[in-house]
Parts: C-alpha cells; sequence; structure tokens
C-alpha cells in the first residue's frame, strides 16, 4: 500500500512506514493540480499543515484514512471524510508535555518581564536594577484553564506545583474528574475569568469556541491577567485583546496562534512590548516532533492492517469507519 507524507515528519516514523512494508511518497509540491494528480493512488496520507478539501479529496479513490501530525484537524475536510467513511486519526497522546511547557514559559516569561532585565544587563546598566517595572510571581496566584483534555491537564499538573489555585471550565468533563486532578470546577468562563490572574486556553475553534474572548471577557477581567493561547487562532478576539493590551486592561498575552496564519506584517498585536508572539510552534520540540512523526505513522499502520493496537480515541470519527 501506498502512503503520502504531505509536509516533512521526523525520520523514525518513516521508518516504521517502511518497515511494514508501505510505499512512501514524500509530496513537497503543495499546489491544488499537483496533489490532485500524486494523491490519486494512495491509501493513506500523512499530514502536517497543508489544507485538504473536497476539491483534492475527491480524486483519492483509494484513500482510506488521513492521519494528521498533530491534533487539530481544521485543515482538513472533515464532512467530506465522514460521507466518504475515510478515517481522520490524530496524534493524541504526542504533545500535551511540549504545549504545557510552552504555556509555562509564557506565563513566566511574562510575569517576570525577563526580557527587559536581559536587556538591561546587556546593555550595562546593572545598577540601574531599581528602574524595572514590577514583575510577579505565580505562587498562590489563579489560573483559569479552559479546556480540560490531555494538555489541559499536563499544565495543571505544572501549575500545581508553583502552589497556584486552578480553576477549569470544561463543559464536556465530569466535575469530578476536575476534582481528581486537584482542581477546581467552575459552571461558567464568566466566574472564570472574574477571578483569573492567569489564563490558558485549550479548546477546538468550532462556532461556539470563535470569539470566546472577547471585548465583554476583558471588561470583567482583571487588570494584572495574563492571557496565553496555544489552542487554535480565532478563539480570542484579537482586535478586543489588542485593545485590551493597549489601555493596559490586562497585564499582558502569549499567542502561539493565530486567526490568519501567518498573521499580516502590520498586524496591530506586533505593535506591543506586552505581548510574546511565536509561530505555532508549541508542539515542536523534538521529542515532540519524534513522538508525532511515530504515532501518526502508527496510526496508518494499525488502522490498515486492523491491529487491535490501535487507540481508537486516536481516531477522530472511529464511528462513521466501518470495521
Amino acid at each position: 500500500m501506498k502512503i503520502a507524507i504531505i509536509g516533512s515528519i521526523h525520520q523514525s516514523g518513516l521508518n516504521i512506514l517502511k518497515e511494514n512494508n508501505f510505499d512512501i511518497l514524500e509530496i513537497v509540491n503543495l499546489e491544488i493540480n499537483s496533489l490532485k494528480k500524486e494523491l490519486q493512488e494512495v491509501d493513506g496520507i500523512v499530514l502536517r499543515t497543508a489544507e485538504l478539501k473536497e476539491n483534492v479529496l475527491s480524486k483519492c479513490k483509494n484513500l482510506k484514512i488521513i492521519a494528521r501530525h498533530g491534533v487539530g484537524y481544521d485543515n482538513v475536510d472533515i464532512k467530506f471524510l465522514n460521507k466518504n467513511n475515510i478515517a481522520l486519526g490524530i496524534t493524541g497522546t504526542s504533545n500535551a508535555v511540549s504545549v504545557a511547557e510552552h504555556v509555562m514559559t509564557m506565563f513566566l516569561y511574562l510575569a517576570k518581564k525577563i526580557n527587559i532585565s536581559d536587556s538591561l544587563v546587556k546593555k550595562g546598566d546593572f545598577i540601574k536594577k531599581n528602574t524595572l517595572p514590577s514583575f510577579f510571581e505565580l505562587y498562590n496566584k489563579n489560573i483559569l484553564i479552559l479546556g480540560f483534555g490531555r494538555i489541559g491537564r499536563e499544565l495543571a499538573k505544572r501549575c500545581l506545583s508553583f502552589d497556584t489555585k486552578v480553576y477549569v471550565f470544561d463543559p464536556f468533563i465530569d466535575n469530578e474528574i476536575i476534582k481528581q486532578h486537584n482542581c477546581i470546577p467552575i459552571e461558567s468562563k464568566e466566574e472564570g475569568i472574574r477571578v483569573a490572574d492567569y489564563i490558558s486556553i485549550h479548546m477546538p475553534l468550532n462556532e461556539k469556541t470563535k470569539n470566546f474572548i472577547s471585548y465583554d471577557e476583558f471588561k470583567i477581567s482583571k487588570n494584572n491577567l495574563i492571557l496565553v493561547n496555544t489552542a487554535r487562532g480565532g478563539i480570542i478576539n484579537e482586535e478586543a485583546l489588542f485593545q485590551a493590551l493597549k489601555s493596559k486592561s490586562i497585564l499582558g498575552a502569549g499567542l502561539d496562534v493565530f486567526e490568519n496564519e501567518p498573521p499580516i506584517k502590520n498586524h496591530p498585536l506586533l505593535s506591543l512590548n506586552n505581548i510574546l508572539l511565536t509561530p505555532h510552534n508549541a508542539a515542536l520540540t523534538l521529542e515532540c516532533r519524534t513522538r508525532m512523526s511515530i504515532e501518526a505513522c502508527e496510526n496508518i499502520i494499525y488502522f490498515l492492517n486492523k491491529n487491535r493496537k490501535l487507540n481508537d480515541k486516536n481516531i477522530v470519527n472511529s464511528n462513521l469507519i466501518k470495521s
């Protein structure tokens, strides 16, 4: 069987495919006409960030599974896959630690304003440390986690080690499960936003979460709030965030994701000094890239071979796939 790799992945995943006697087609030309031609005969696809919509997928006559190299799948036409009984896999167990660490890095960087201290020393102004702005601890602060899947739980574990109070809003998770992780369940995002010193977002982007945090939410937040989004752009209204940061109605923000990627060069958020921006790479540590490569390829192998080792939770639309 033939497997297409769209976007580069770590060699460890390719090795597993070769060991299981799959033919590998590495695709570098992402133009639509090229994809239509190259993908006609493939049985499976390992997909990074390229878009696969109906205009391309309709030409894939042998396609049985797409394995995302990650957990988000807004770049795939899930309706077409469901209609045509094509499986969609994600690497659900691979990226939680890396993303949680990225959030903690942003929390600490923004709270300590470490870049300003670094600049002071490098400019030879060590003795002027009394001119530095106030910076803060995580200790005893209120953390709000929006979404309590694997990443949210890994983040909670790390926040609790700083002796913080961790609040969780996730209407799809039983309160008892949240309590078992030593966190405090809340019934509404408004309740959490009012008490939060730090917020981290770990939800998918959909009709209900689009602009989930916008002007109204910033009106009720603390002015020392640090807000971090490593999930999907569009969950935070970027214009509302810009106004909140510019007016200092919140302390700072960290974004790894944007509504449009890459953001335009004159995007207003790029002009601010109280925001930390990264290029959607929270999950791209070497360790995580290795794990995602292996897990994505194993999803392909186990699914196509009907192997019991397949993690059913990794198949997003498993209820629609014929056994």
